[in-house]
């Protein structure tokens, strides 16, 4: 069972940058696609990013088009969102997810972290 931790959120002004890290062990890291989905106060948990197993294939979620960006190192198992020109409505718990097969389905992915708090202010 390959498990997922998540690291790098914070509290940061709106226009500022993070980037989360998502390590994993347990498993084959390669072998697997990785998301990014994110959960805010009283709303159902949604799809930022996606990347496949080689990172030759990833999606975005209209919202953070432009500004995020997903990337993975196989070698050190981790998979990273850059989130740029961060804004209020980007404030959420945010998730990293694995899955075998490529997909933007938060129901598809059996493996979760435990999420990061990223605040931003106005």
């Amino acid at each position: 069972q390959v498990q997922l931790v998540e690291s790098g959120g914070g509290l940061v002004q709106a226009g500022g940058s993070l980037r989360l890290s998502c390590a994993a062990s347990g498993g084959s890291f390669s072998n697997y696609c990785m998301g990014w989905f994110r959960q805010a106060p009283g709303k159902e948990r949604e799809f930022v990013a996606a990347i496949s197993w080689g990172g030759g294939s990833t999606d975005y979620a209209d919202s953070v088009k432009g500004r995020f960006t997903i990337s993975r190192d196989n070698a050190k198992n981790t998979v990273y969102l850059q989130m740029n020109t961060l804004k209020p409505e980007d404030t959420a718990v945010y998730y990293c997810a694995l899955n075998r097969l490529y997909t933007l389905r938060a129901t598809d992915y059996g493996s979760w972290g435990q999420g990061t708090q990223v605040t931003v202010s106005s």
